[in-house]
């Protein structure tokens, strides 16, 4: 029956990305407002939701819960990501109608990453089972962690990091756009462009923040598939629900990105969670065993309290969203 998932799952991610990119989104540098980004993120949230659906019809309840404890968790997880995105998106002055590109290309490869991952986490695990207490272990730090982090520290002078750094030294780069093009032949650059430069082709701001979104997502991926493999180690739930978390991620952050700053009150949730989610490994492993429900009820509840006194404190500071 498995098998039957996986070919249902692994032909309804094209089939998303289809009508994605192909109904929602005709134009190719168009900027994606606030309602079409809801009508959009609605989309993917109702398809990862109907899945799990699936999941619980041909596996039962206890796995289905932990599909949506994963995909609630990633999905949450996600908002840290959408800021660094915009960070990036700042750093490198991409106007709007050229991002959704970027993310396009971006969760691509994010799909891609993202299974090798997974599949090497779980192999560990399966192979290992006190890697899954390491895991564990790095949840509730990340989690301590996040409590005293302050905002955008890490964040300030991005484009003086070290990986931008090395990226512009080491790659044939040229300051300037050239349309929604990542690359452009050397030949169509101006002569201050090609300056140090003997590659026919040479990458554009474009492409730079492509690689840049990639690799500031494996980082964050370092959290959220320990976060999900501490849930289940169950291979076919957490490969399922971190893909359909993150395949939404374009359209997400399109919604949110001028209401973002008001969720100031989330990383104490997430904090939470991860807290929560690790110590649960270990309380499984050595008095017990939580159910995949309490997981999935403490989960929701913790984020819907981070989201709900998250607005009310904001309340009257939100941004005016694009229609």
């Amino acid at each position: 029956m498995e098998i039957y998932d996986w070919a249902i799952f692994f032909a309804l991610v094209p089939i998303l990305l289809y009508v994605d990119l192909a109904m929602f989104n005709k134009s190719k540098d168009n900027i994606i407002g606030f309602k079409h980004s809801m009508i959009l993120s609605a989309w993917y949230i109702a398809a990862g939701l109907a899945f799990g659906l699936l999941v619980w019809h041909h596996f039962g309840a206890d796995r289905a819960m932990n599909y949506y404890t994963a995909y609630v968790i990633e999905k949450s997880l996600s908002l840290d990501n959408l800021f660094v995105m915009s960070v990036i998106f700042s750093a490198f002055s991409i106007p709007r109608q050229y991002q959704h590109r970027v993310l396009v290309w971006g969760i691509i490869g994010v799909v891609l990453l993202r299974g090798i991952m997974i599949g090497s986490g779980a192999a560990l695990v399966h192979n290992f089972d006190w890697v899954l207490y390491i895991f564990a272990a790095i949840l509730i730090a990340t989690g301590i962690k996040m409590i005293f982090m302050d905002d955008g520290d890490d964040l300030d002078n991005f484009e003086e990091k070290p990986l931008v750094v090395f990226l512009k030294k080491h790659m044939a780069f040229t300051p300037k756009l050239h349309g929604n093009r990542f690359i452009v032949p050397r030949d169509e650059c101006l002569d201050d462009e090609k300056k140090g430069s003997k590659s026919a082709f040479i990458a554009t701001p474009l492409f730079l923040t492509l690689i840049v979104i990639e690799i500031s997502d494996v980082i964050f991926a370092v959290d959220s598939i320990p976060a999900a493999l501490s849930v289940t180690t169950d291979v076919f739930v957490v490969f399922t629900s971190n893909i359909f978390a993150v395949l939404g991620l374009r359209a997400l952050f399109f919604a949110v990105e001028n209401v973002i700053d008001r969720f100031e009150l989330m990383k104490y949730a997430l904090s939470a969670v991860l807290i929560f989610i690790g110590g649960k490994v270990f309380y499984n492993g050595f008095f017990g065993h939580i159910s995949p429900t309490v997981s999935l009820t403490v989960t929701l509840s913790v984020l819907a309290a981070g989201v709900i006194f998250s607005l009310i404190k904001t309340r009257g500071d939100g941004a005016e969203t694009e229609e």
